[in-house]
């Protein structure tokens, strides 16, 4: 049997939504054995996303975000399920959360509360705008930190309107820099004997994938902004689109101009230098979609590759999802049968030649595994209901 990377770490796992699922669903992927923590008879929020999906059973949302995780629904208000945690605490490696500050110190779930039970615990904290500061106690929201991070207003054409990204980047980022702190925390761990808390947010995250763009303004108060670029846009073609980007050549602009089969624009002196083409980045693009619009996708990629310059069609999620590269990738997971389908997942991104992401436990029903964990603690289930 393969050994995975994280076999033999238990996660105790409160999150729900995206930012911590997607983070315990790495660990999990990997080997970790993750007990979600839900609240009886609801669970997961995300577990009711689609109003197609009345159960809540077998929701894509909750499916996409909860495979290889075992749930435990409890009622924490009652003290036997709260010992029951504490007891799974007690020999946990790692705990994680995504509540606002002060919710699981409520519960006597908190850092402190729980280091002097556990001083190995890794205390991973998710949040939207951070554990201190004027915006802690905000309802943290992938949308609402696209806005206050910069990230809304950040266009490649200003005559775009301002408007909310459709995938939820700020969820996706912040899940995967806990990821990184709580595997941090871990090596550190093997060095010290002692665990620590971890804490990413919302907002901190959309910061940081501006890295670029906001050390420019910081250090030259000059905007950055890579989607401008003169020689880089979308273009309608006559049967789709297509997403040129001009750059990493001598010239570019002559390759694109032979390519398009028209005069050399780089001959011009108001198109000789990147600066000029800034200048007059409207009219250059105007010429490029004249042009794309002539023929089809196919043919203008065929045409740019022919020059080497970077060039992709602009396709929809399901055209994606069928490209053979998608397949030889295993972007595709396979997790089960059920009543209204089968069960079929996003994988993992990262490919490790010694640990390969397999589904060994399906997206689990709400309590699916409470008799199985509460059995290895000696415990019956009506004692932690």
């Amino acid at each position: 049997m393969t050994t995975l990377p994280l076999d033999g770490i238990r996660v105790i796992d409160f999150t729900q939504v995206m930012l911590g699922p997607s983070c315990t669903q790495v660990l999990a992927d990997y080997g970790a054995e993750v007990i979600k923590v839900e609240k009886e008879r609801i669970g997961d929020l995300s577990r009711w996303s689609l109003g197609s999906d009345p159960d809540g059973l077998n929701n894509p949302v909750f499916c996409s975000l909860n495979r290889n995780k075992k749930s435990l629904a409890l009622d924490l208000k009652q003290p036997e399920a709260r010992d029951t945690v504490l007891t799974l605490l007690e020999t946990a490696d790692v705990v994680v959360n995504n509540f606002r500050p002060g919710v699981m110190e409520r519960m006597g779930f908190g850092f402190e509360d729980l280091k002097k039970i556990n001083k190995r615990l890794i205390y991973a904290v998710g949040t939207g705008f951070g554990l201190t500061g004027p915006y802690q106690h905000k309802g943290g929201q992938d949308v609402l930190a696209q806005a206050v991070s910069g990230v809304m207003r950040r266009k490649s054409d200003s005559s775009h309107p301002t408007s909310i990204y459709a995938t939820p980047l700020a969820d996706y980022s912040a899940g995967m820099h806990l990821v990184q702190g709580i595997l941090l925390a871990l090596l550190q761990r093997d060095k010290t004997g002692e665990g620590q808390q971890v804490a990413v947010s919302l907002y901190n995250s959309m910061l940081a994938m501006q890295m670029q763009e906001g050390t420019t303004h910081l250090m030259r108060q000059r905007d950055l902004n890579w989607g401008a670029f003169p020689l880089t846009g979308v273009f309608e073609t006559t049967d789709s689109a297509i997403v040129m980007v001009g750059a990493f050549k001598q010239n570019p602009l002559q390759d694109i101009c032979t390519a398009l089969e028209i005069e050399d624009l780089s001959q011009f002196p108001h198109y000789k230098d990147f600066d000029a083409q800034m200048a007059r980045r409207p009219e250059l693009q105007a010429i490029f979609r004249d042009n794309f619009a002539k023929n089809t996708t196919a043919h203008w990629l065929e045409r740019l590759e022919g020059v080497d310059i970077l060039c992709a069609p602009v396709r929809s999620l399901p055209e994606a999802l069928r490209d053979e590269q998608t397949i030889i990738n295993k972007m595709i997971l396979e997790a089960g049968e059920t009543a209204a389908g089968p069960i079929r997942l996003i994988g993992s991104p990262i490919d490790m030649s010694a640990a390969q992401v397999k589904v060994r436990i399906a997206p689990p029903q709400l309590g699916q595994h409470n008799d199985e964990i509460l059995a290895s603690l000696g415990r019956l289930q009506g004692d932690a209901a």
